[in-house]
């Protein structure tokens, strides 16, 4: 019915801009039908037919989407071409929503040799002599990043731009009724680990991005002559307006969704501009649609404005700022002796200042006046926040120049443009795209600078030095989890200012905290500021990609705070304080960041570079004032917010201390190192909830139950709900089943030492049963997991809790309400490559149905979480000296573990892995268990995409797992506790979808008045309260009473029109209910027809379904892992 209304309002017209789901699952899915199980369907997006002449365009500037016959493809990069084909019949998909039988042609028959794509013109031109439909030719422009720092890349963009000349001739010369779309398409970036000009600790993304951009204005200044690639109204070429880079996804996987929002780029960038932009956003992704206005495929003749140019001349142009600083201060002299102590240093006594960075210390696009990317290549060093010498104070704020007014002759400080071996450089030795394993190179280098040059007296001059790093750790953390763990990142800046400490003298080193980079996103979630988000992707991909709200998005968050929290524990060691000659001060303004907004609520971009990324010189401005007033706020006591927009300005030294403030002139007390954290002796979680009362008569509805009405506990599963060895200290004990920890159904001690569902429940209701204690199987309760289950053998654990339940003289069968967890698939995965056919994802559903069906049709009262099947693939980071860990852990699951990182084996299994947890949605919230008012199951998504604790090192936290580094611990129980019941205070729709692992006792979440009970899939509707019956009445109205605002007649055209609304949609689902009634009855006759022939009967009538053979319990628990 979903896709018959949809239709009704395509035809009434009511559709511009259609909205669809873009979740990689469903995409890959689509409905539940037996063909989505076959067919990898991209979006049935549907847009509002637009009226068209009868006949075919006769001009090329006329065409609409519905003119296009054949779509041809010429030079697929041939690394990418399984992507880049995917992306096509996508655009494909896209064009037939106007023309059904547009074909792709050419692009599935080049070969897989490399082929230039002159070769392939020529092959495509040979084959179109004939043609008269109207064709679109995709051209694309393989951008080759490799070696993307080499001094050669400007040979490599000349070479591949005349390539294209040539092609475009040719086409121009042989093909007719044509519009050509060139597409610079850039790969998945790979290490160079090759490249002799790759520098370790720089961003390699800097480089790729600006070639690329490179490339891209290239080819754009090729085609700006209109008329050369020209053929009256038979011929054109259009350069897609910005790139498409294929973005690279751990072990080489391509998701769907990203897939599709390539396609998109693509067909947003054929239409003719529109206000209404792409966007996405919480996997809803809006598809842009033509338009009675602009129904048109762009061309140069019918859209003469690019919408890059469009957009951004919409957008808040930069705007040149005010630069200079009034300087107020009386005292500007130095003190009248040389001082000999750090802590008694004037403005004026500074002869020297240096810095070390990145490309926020270089300045990169500090200076572009103009809305042009390719000045963001250029290092404004002279204009540099805390080393620029440009100018001076009225024009160029800086801290060399706020120096000045104190001392005319301070040095150090660089002017111009140019690179760190620039001649105006001098001290400040960033390097754009520096990481922190940069810094010691770039420390060395400057001291040996500053020992050599005539200009400073080494040992006697009292110098400032600035250090920011962390920006291009942060941006590639999520590459490399260890190599940018904050530990390490920190470690190495330590490394850098143990040499400043150890071989310079006189000096004051502001070590500036890193920022805080989330809200840099918002300028790229606006697409009406036209940033150029595709090339921040390159450089930043970590602090983009994540989705709001995403567990990546969180870890983002604490990877930043722990930067900041490591820095400041470093600096507050006190380990550079040992003498009077040299200090080393941490500059807290940029530890949160204000985004600068316009009137209208939208970020400000003239505060940036054209790349949105880095800054504008009005923030450099900005910057250098609040470094400055940071050096004369006493220690403990800094301002650390950076407000863009916030009046700063300039502070003066104190009367009473007119020094640059060190710990010891603040009176600051070092902390010291931080304290070693107590030996934790348990796992247990602390209780902050208020207690909440049972409902005041026992709930009639599923929909309704607090957690203080549940009475009964069971558990469905395999060697995790058995706790297979939780506790183990070695090899030995981990055959032990710990029941009592279990995470769903344990119930050994208290909450306050062992976290488990049931520890929890207990402090609503004390009485509660059905829980596990101790080891093995003496008491067990309704724990009915078995180590080595499979999904086939759940149907059997299902019988034999419910006979448990009817049997236990402590259960009330028919009057209590039972929680039962279920979580199931773990040996199907691990075991799968071994037997595809008996453990494939729809037998997996099979069986999962089949033990639904019992307890749905068995037990009153019941509520069901069902745990999707965690992500596995990230238990191959696990690992540990030991043999456990080397031998036992393959052995347990080899289909996910033995698989190379890049296999067609392990991809196969990543594949299974998703199937089973798209499986479990379509069972569970299928509508098959809505008809039960006591009844409900819910999927409690928390191990969806699971992630591995990190400890301090970056590296996977072993006490989480047993000594097989595969099975939980007890401390892996006792968050996948937590989670669950975390999961089951959240409404279905908002469920949290990865484990937060953390050692936080105060992490569970409590129901409140307003929200008191269970989440299950109706009462998590908003404003819909769940009813003592299935059937809804129509007494039951939620409209709202007539008010003075709502006028209490109609209009009678409008109510004529709205009748004839009515009798279409009548027409339509008269037409479709009387088309499915037809259609079943010769479903029935067919299958009678079948039964009467058939010798073999329908031995499973509950579910319509024959079950797949099942195996015996034992064999499933021989070389089984859960």
């Amino acid at each position: 019915m979903t896709g018959a209304a949809l239709m009704i309002l395509a035809a009434l017209g009511f559709c511009h801009t259609f909205t669809v789901i873009a979740g990689p699952d469903l995409q890959r899915n689509g409905p539940l039908t037996h063909e989505s199980e076959e067919t990898e369907t991209f979006m049935p997006a549907i847009c509002r037919a637009i009226p068209s002449p009868r006949s075919s365009s006769q001009s090329v500037h006329a065409l609409t989407p519905a003119d296009i016959a054949v779509l041809h493809t010429v030079g697929m990069p041939l690394s990418e071409r399984n992507e880049a084909s995917r992306v096509v019949s996508r655009l494909r998909e896209l064009l037939s929503m106007f023309n059904p039988n547009v074909v792709t042609q050419h692009e599935a028959q080049t070969s897989f040799n490399q082929r230039t794509s002159i070769q392939e013109v020529d092959d495509l031109s040979s084959s179109n002599q004939e043609v008269t439909d109207w064709q679109l030719v995709l051209l694309f422009v393989p951008a080759d990043l490799r070696c993307a720092c080499s001094p050669d890349v400007d040979a490599k963009v000349k070479t591949t731009v005349q390539e294209v000349d040539t092609a475009l001739n040719r086409l121009q010369n042989q093909m007719h009724r044509t519009l050509v779309h060139v597409v610079v398409w850039s790969g998945h970036h790979q290490k160079d680990d090759s490249c002799s000009c790759a520098k370790p600790g720089i961003n390699p993304g800097l480089h790729k991005a600006f070639l690329l951009k490179a490339l891209q204005d290239s080819v754009g200044d090729l085609l700006k002559n209109t008329s050369r690639y020209s053929r009256g109204e038979d011929f054109t070429v259009v350069l897609q307006s910005s790139p498409v880079v294929l973005e690279s996804y751990p072990y080489s996987e391509i998701v769907d969704s990203h897939l599709d929002e390539l396609a998109l780029q693509l067909w947003t960038d054929m239409l003719q501009p529109s206000t209404d932009q792409t966007k996405m956003k919480n996997n809803l992704i809006n598809v842009p649609c033509p338009t009675e206005e602009r129904p048109f495929l762009r061309t140069s003749i019918n859209s003469p404005i690019g919408k890059e140019e469009e957009v951004v001349s919409k957008a808040s142009a930069p705007i040149d700022p005010v630069t200079g600083t009034e300087v107020l201060c009386k005292d500007r002299n130095p003190s009248p002796v040389t001082p000999s102590s750090v802590h008694k240093v004037k403005p004026g006594d500074i002869k020297v200042v240096a810095a070390v960075g990145d490309s926020l210390t270089a300045a990169n696009g500090a200076g572009a006046k103009e809305d042009n990317l390719l000045l963001v290549t250029y290092q404004y060093r002279g204009l540099s926040w805390c080393i620029g010498g440009d100018g001076n104070i009225t024009t160029v704020t800086t801290l060399p120049n706020i120096l000045k007014e104190f001392n005319p002759k301070v040095t150090g400080f660089s002017t111009g443009i140019g690179n760190q071996d620039s001649s105006g450089a001098f001290l400040n030795q960033a390097v754009a795209g520096a990481q922190s394993v940069d810094m010691v190179p770039q420390v060395r280098t400057l001291v040996a600078k500053m020992k050599n040059d005539s200009r400073i007296d080494f040992n006697n001059d009292w110098k400032v030095i600035t250090m920011f790093i962390g920006g291009n750790d942060i941006c590639a953390y999520c590459t490399d989890s260890v190599l940018f763990s904050a530990r390490n990142v920190v470690l190495r800046i330590k490394e850098a200012l143990d040499i400043l400490h150890a071989e310079v003298p006189r000096a004051i080193v502001n070590m500036v905290e890193m920022f805080n980079i989330i809200p840099l996103r918002e300028l790229h979630q606006d697409t009406s500021l036209g940033c150029p988000t595709w090339m921040v992707n390159i450089i930043c991909p970590c602090v983009l990609k994540p989705l709001d709200g995403s567990q990546e998005l969180q870890k983002l968050s604490d990877f930043n705070r722990a930067y900041q929290h490591h820095m400041r524990e470093l600096i507050d060691s006190g380990r550079y304080d040992k003498h009077d000659n040299f200090s080393v001060i941490l500059q807290p303004f940029f530890r949160e960041v204000i985004v600068p907004r316009l009137e209208d609520g939208r970020p400000d971009r003239s505060y940036f570079a054209p790349d949105c990324f880095h800054l504008s010189q009005k923030s450099h401005t900005l910057m250098a004032r609040s470094l400055w007033n940071n050096m004369f706020e006493p220690v403990g006591n800094k301002t650390h917010t950076q407000d863009f927009q916030g009046d700063i300005n300039l502070n003066c030294p104190s009367e009473s201390i007119p020094f640059i403030r060190t710990a010891a002139n603040s009176n600051y007390t070092f902390p010291g190192p931080p304290a070693v954290a107590p030996n934790i002796t348990n796992w247990g979680k602390d209780f902050s909830c208020t207690p909440m009362s049972p409902s005041n008569s026992v709930p009639t509805s599923a929909h309704r139950v607090r957690p203080a009405d549940i009475k009964v506990v069971g558990a469905l599963g395999d060697s995790l709900t058995a706790a297979f060895g939780a506790r183990a200290t070695n090899l030995l004990e981990l055959p032990i089943e710990y029941r009592g920890v279990s995470w769903s159904i344990g119930g050994d001690d208290t909450l306050e030492t062992v976290t488990t569902l049931p520890n929890i429940l207990k402090k609503f209701n004390p009485g509660i049963k059905g829980f596990s204690t101790g080891t093995g199987k003496d008491n067990i309760g309704f724990n009915m997991a078995i180590s080595g289950a499979k999904a086939g053998g759940i149907p059997g654990q299902v019988r034999s809790l419910v006979d448990a339940m009817k049997n236990s003289a402590t259960v009330d069968f028919q009057n209590d309400w039972k929680l039962v967890t279920l979580f199931i698939g773990g040996n199907d995965l691990c075991q799968y490559c071994n037997d595809r056919a008996a453990l494939s994802h729809t037998n997996y559903g099979n069986y999962l149905r089949t033990s639904l069906d019992i307890l749905y049709n068995e037990v009153p009262r019941t509520i069901v979480n069902v745990v999707e099947i965690l992500e596995v693939s990230d238990l191959r980071k696990i690992n540990k000296d030991s043999i456990g860990c080397s031998l036992v852990q393959k052995q347990v699951c080899p289909c996910f573990l033995l698989p190379g990182e890049d296999s067609p084996e392990l991809a196969e299994m990543k594949w299974i892995n998703r199937e089973l947890q798209t499986e479990t949605i379509n069972v569970v919230y299928g509508g098959r268990y809505d008809g039960r008012e006591d009844f409900a199951a819910v999927i409690q998504p928390f191990f969806r995409t699971s992630v591995i604790p990190l400890n301090a090192d970056g590296l996977p936290d072993t006490s989480f797992f047993s000594e097989d580094c595969f099975h939980f611990s007890e401390r892996g129980q006792a968050d996948m506790a937590a989670a669950l019941w975390n999961n089951m205070l959240e409404p279905v729709g908002k469920k949290q979808t990865y484990n937060n692992f953390t050692n936080d006792r105060n992490i569970l979440k409590c129901p409140t008045e307003e929200q008191p009970y269970i989440f299950t899939s109706i009462n998590s509707l908003p404003n819909l309260e769940p009813t003592s019956t299935s059937v809804p009445t129509m007494s039951s109205s939620t409209a709202e009473p007539c008010t003075p605002h709502c006028p209490g007649t109609v209009k009678g055209w409008l109510a004529a029109v709205l009748t004839i609304i009515g009798l279409l949609v009548g027409c339509c689902v008269t037409g479709v209910l009387c088309f499915c009634k037809n259609k079943r009855s010769k479903k029935k006759r067919t299958r009678a027809a079948v039964d009467m022939n058939s010798s073999a009967p329908n031995t499973y009538s509950n579910s319509n379904t024959r079950e797949p053979r099942r195996r015996s319990e034992d064999s499933e628990g021989q070389n089984s892992s859960f």
